[in-house]
């Protein structure tokens, strides 16, 4: 006959009872390593953040390298800018020099000083502008966008000739734009808000009496922006000036074609224009409007 074994033993009480030993102390278990799950989930999250501080370097060289890299500009020795940290890369440079190359590229086709059907090239103009060729090509590009210059491969850009026929179908559809606009706010804003661009009126008509077609064309075009923000419609303000700065442009029959006189006429009809909208002359304001397109 076999003899039975030892009995199993219950680790929750005495021998063989089933019942907990309530005589015995507890019995205390040590801490256990993490479950291998939980490591390797730790594992992923610390090589996350790793490739992301990859990414992060990746993308700051990046941006160094595309502030630092437009021929005939720099970076180095420039102080820092307010308000950013000197430690990253200042990238707003070349969008500065771009901006400020369109500026003068844009005054100098009013003023006459680029001719209607010239040629010009990138290089020799960056050479007048004290600045590399590449701003000079983006900002002519965007020129060639606007509809003032046409681009002549391997050559450069050149100014693209108006007549009198382009000039008349933008101030047709400046009035169709205008017009309703304005009469509406003759009828809605106070004498006061008009009050308010009075100075603006004057600034233009100061500048007409220089002579000088690019100032007068910056204060022109500020009066009539400021008249059209009181619709409350930004959209209506950024093509209203885009269709005002086309208009412009000079002629086929250069600077000559509109000279000391027209300026101040043109300038003369501001102050009239808010005499008429302060006075709710409807009828007078559109007449005015009208005729003051025609003038550009």
């Amino acid at each position: 006959m076999e003899q039975a074994g030892p009995r199993p033993r219950d680790t929750h009480g005495s021998p063989g009872t089933g019942s907990p030993d309530t005589g015995k102390a507890a019995v205390r278990v040590p801490p256990q390593p993490r479950a291998a799950a939980e490591v390797s989930r730790g594992r992923d999250r610390e090589r996350d953040r790793e490739l992301d501080r990859a990414r992060d370097r990746e993308r700051d060289r990046g941006a160094a390298a595309a502030g630092g890299s437009a021929r005939g500009e720099h970076t180095h020795g420039e102080p820092p800018l307010p308000g950013i940290a000197a430690a990253r890369p200042v990238v707003v440079q070349r969008a500065s020099v771009r901006g400020q190359v369109l500026d003068a590229l844009r005054t100098a086709l009013v003023a006459g000083e680029l001719a209607p059907g010239e040629v010009y090239s990138a290089p020799v103009l960056g050479e007048r502008l004290g600045v590399s060729a590449t701003p000079v090509r983006e900002a002519m590009q965007q020129l060639a966008l606007e509809g003032a210059v046409e681009v002549v491969p391997n050559r450069g850009f050149r100014v693209v000739e108006r007549g009198a026929r382009e000039l008349a179908e933008l101030a047709e559809i400046r009035g169709l734009i205008e017009v309703p606009v304005m009469l509406r706010l003759a009828r809605t804003v106070s004498a006061g808000q008009w009050a308010e661009l009075r100075p603006l009126a004057e600034a233009s008509v100061r500048a007409a009496s220089t002579g000088c077609r690019a100032t007068y064309a910056e204060t022109d075009r500020a009066f009539h922006r400021a008249v059209l923000a009181l619709a409350g419609n930004e959209q209506l303000v950024r093509i209203a000036d885009d269709l005002h700065r086309r208009a412009q442009w000079p002629l086929v029959g250069g600077p000559a074609s509109r000279g000391h006189a027209d300026l101040i006429a043109d300038a003369a009809e501001h102050t009239a224009l808010l005499d008429a909208l302060v006075a709710q002359d409807l009828v007078v304001v559109q007449s005015l409007v009208r005729e003051h397109f025609a003038g550009g």
